[in-house]
Order: structure tokens, then C-alpha cells, then sequence
């Protein structure tokens, strides 16, 4: 079974255009399939035009939030209520109208050869020089610090298996939907992406701001860290920990073979470095430990509940 979830923010312009296109390409690939439009907190007449679009076409449905909650939000109750309607696959697609809804079959294509989570690349981007210049930056960056494969991160038109939006799911908070990709493949997901055409915004006005990169950056960090050492913490703050005890102790111990010989350590710098690179490296050792026992007893819960 297919589902198609639209996140919307005050879409009501586009939204009147744009679903009835998506319904019929839906239908076109599966008689029983589903757009469901996230209304969140949409101060405009989103939610008024989705339900008057509802009595045309039965395949369509919404969701409303009382206020704005995030498109990370938006997308997980959405995945949240196809999964339950027993979804096969799901797919994600921004409001504004710069996906194209007839691309669905090269997204739903690549999934039927075997991915768990198609990206439709939007190679040639039709937005404003700092929005394309931002974003490839961003993923460029994505790319790095990730290792995940891609050139198009960032984009809101994705297709995934059921499995894919059930994992990650409980990681969809913040701006961490811009990640899908790369915490999909982290999760041992095979991804992809395929080129689709990109049009200009439709109506309205772009919800996208500089600080996004900023944010998302904070949150690309993030979810490298959760990837790598989620069920590991002291590998991290013990490593870290270990070196500088270490780099303290040959600090105090250089220190100790000019004091022996007659050299005086009070005044220098050397000695505060090394006793606190040494208090720090005991600190990130016992951090890294207590974060040992907090994995253990989720890890214990979990297994009690199953």
C-alpha cells in the first residue's frame, strides 16, 4: 500500500493545485493508496482546502497539529498513521510545489530494484543563488562527516519501505529530518537517488533561513554521534579521556625530571596544563562509564518489555 505524507505550513495556495496531481498519480500506482497532508499549525486555510478536497478525492486525509511543531514532527506523526494503516511505502514530499508529482514512478522504480530509501535529486535546483549555494555546501558537508552516499541530502521528495520510516521514526526531531538519508544508511539501509525535476515555488513564501545550516549542522553532528556511539559511549569520552590523562601524565612526568634536577616548575604553565589535561582525562573516563550504565539499564528495560 502506498502512501504519499505532505508536510504543510500555511500551503493553502499551492495545496489546492498541487493534491489533486498527487492523488492521481497515487491512484495511477495503487487503487488503495493514500495522501495524507500534516497540517502544522497552519495559520492560513491549509486545513479548510484539504477538507473541502477531501469530499473529490477519498484518497486523501489530513492531520492537523493545534500549532507549528516542526517538520520533523509533521513527518513522524505522518509516518506514524500510515504504518498503522498498514503502508507498504511510504513517501515524503514538500508543499510548495517544486516536486513534481509525476516523477513519483522513477522514485517508486528505483525502490522496486531493490532500495530501501530513494532521494529524488534535485540536480538542477531552481531557487535563489544563497538557497543553492547554502545547500551545496551543506551537502558537501553531509557528505563528509557522514560517509553516506549522495549529492542531494536536503531534499523533502524521498520514497522509503515501510522498515526504513518505522527505524528511524524515533529519531525524527529538531532538524534531523534533513537526515533521513544518512540515518537510514547508518542503520544498514541501502540507499539511493535518482534525478527529478525541479520547478520554482509555486506560491507563498520559503521557509528556509540561514540559521537552518546552522542548526542542521549541530544536528549533523548529532546524529553521527547517536550512529557511532549510541550503544558504545566510553569508547568516545573514554578515548578522549585516555589522552589526555596521558598527554597530563608525560606533561607531569617531563615536569618531575626537571624538578629532580634542580629546575624550578612553580611558575610555569606546564604544570597547571598537565594536572588539568590529567583531572580532565579522569572526568571523560568516569563520564564515559556512567553513560555505560544509562545504555546497560535501557538496554536491560527493553529486553524486560519484550
Amino acid at each position: 500500500m502506498l502512501w504519499v505524507v505532505v508536510p504543510a505550513l500555511d500551503e493553502a495556495e499551492n495545496l489546492r493545485d498541487l493534491v489533486p496531481r498527487i492523488a492521481a498519480e497515487v491512484l495511477t500506482f495503487d487503487q488503495a493508496g493514500r495522501v495524507l497532508v500534516v497540517d502544522d499549525g497552519s495559520t492560513d486555510d491549509t486545513g479548510k482546502v484539504v477538507a473541502e478536497l477531501m469530499s473529490d478525492f477519498p484518497c486523501v486525509e489530513l492531520e492537523s497539529h493545534r500549532h507549528n511543531l516542526g517538520k520533523a514532527a509533521a513527518l513522524q506523526h505522518g509516518f506514524a498513521r500510515a504504518l498503522d494503516s498498514g503502508a507498504d511505502v511510504i513517501v515524503m514530499m514538500d508543499a510548495d510545489g517544486q516536486d513534481d508529482p509525476m516523477e513519483l514512478q522513477r522514485l517508486l522504480t528505483e525502490i522496486d530494484a531493490g532500495s530501501d530509501l530513494v532521494t529524488g535529486a534535485r540536480l538542477d535546483r531552481q531557487d535563489r543563488f544563497v538557497k543553492r549555494t547554502t545547500s551545496k555546501l551543506y551537502n558537501r558537508t553531509t557528505a563528509v562527516l557522514s560517509g553516506a552516499p549522495g549529492r542531494d541530502f536536503n531534499s523533502g521528495y524521498k520514497a522509503m519501505r515501510a522498515a526504513v520510516a518505522r527505524d528511524v521514526s524515533p529519531m525524527l526531531y529538531g532538524e534531523m529530518h534533513r537526515y533521513l538519508t544518512v540515518i537510514a544508511h547508518g542503520l544498514g539501509y541501502r540507499v539511493s537517488e535518482v534525478p527529478v525535476r525541479h520547478h520554482p515555488r509555486m506560491a507563498g513564501e520559503s521557509k528556509y533561513g540561514l540559521n537552518r545550516f546552522w542548526r542542521g549542522l549541530a544536528d549533523l553532528l548529532t546524529v553521527r554521534f547517536l550512529l557511532s556511539y549510541e550503544h558504545r559511549p566510553s569508547h568516545l569520552f573514554g578515548g578522549i579521556g585516555m589522552l589526555s590523562f596521558l598527554a597530563g601524565m608525560l606533561c607531569l612526568g617531563y615536569l618531575t625530571v626537571v624538578k629532580i634536577a634542580g629546575g624550578p616548575i612553580g611558575d610555569r604553565p606546564l604544570l597547571i596544563a598537565g594536572v588539568l589535561m590529567v583531572m580532565v582525562g579522569l572526568q571523560l573516563a568516569l563520564f564515559g562509564l556512567l553513560a555505560e550504565l544509562v545504555v546497560n539499564a535501557r538496554n536491560r528495560d527493553l529486553g524486560r518489555r519484550a
